[in-house]
């Protein structure tokens, strides 16, 4: 297997990306491999492989059921998970941006999951960017103002494509080489490889 790093694609929409991330990290540090996190914008990004299907919240059979499975797969992981009030993730999804140019993205990634998943934080309340900048040390108004820049949505899209371009199509997803694993529960199998390849 080539490479030495792990590439972690996440929204901050995703439940199932917010109980990866509480795995992903800590193997990485076990098979010795850098953690990269990529910010992508899901819904544009299923919409770029094709994937034209209704969003999972508005279909309340399966709904019922992701719930469900969501609250099992967090008792295993023992995390608390809240439902957020608004999956509208895109300017939190740019700080994410913001936080990876001051050197600070994996730690934004986990404090920001923590508020909106752990606890219910709606990811559109400008209140949340605010609190995240002054837990970080950063200027709420510069970060406020850098997410709604063109800066910030020219890098925004790019990670995106960058991503479709790698083969992406959903989040969580980790490559390691020239292998790619898609959804929370596909953790044990990307273990099991990095076990035998590296």
């Amino acid at each position: 297997m080539t490479g030495r790093h792990l590439d972690f694609y996440f929204d901050f929409m995703s439940p199932f990306a917010y109980l990866a991330f509480h795995k992903v990290p800590g193997i990485c540090k076990q098979y010795g491999l850098e953690f990269r996190p990529h910010v992508v914008n899901l819904p544009q990004l299923k919409l770029m492989a094709g994937n034209t299907a209704p969003p999972n919240v508005s279909l309340p059979l399966k709904i019922r059921y992701l719930s469900k499975d969501l609250n099992r797969w967090a008792e295993e992981y023992g995390l608390p998970l809240t439902f957020p009030k608004s999956l509208a993730s895109e300017k939190l999804n740019k700080a994410f941006l913001y936080a990876m140019a001051k050197g600070e993205g994996e730690a934004f990634i986990r404090t920001a999951w923590d508020r909106v998943w752990g606890e219910g934080a709606d990811l559109a309340d400008p209140a949340l960017l605010d609190e995240l900048a002054k837990q970080f040390g950063w200027n709420p108004d510069a970060l406020s103002a850098w997410v709604s820049s063109k800066d910030a949505t020219d890098q925004y899209e790019a990670s995106t494509q960058a991503a479709h371009e790698a083969g992406v199509f959903g989040t969580p997803t980790m490559i390691v080489g020239d292998q790619m694993w898609w959804g929370n529960d596909r953790i044990t199998f990307m273990e099991r490889t990095l076990q035998q390849e590296l």
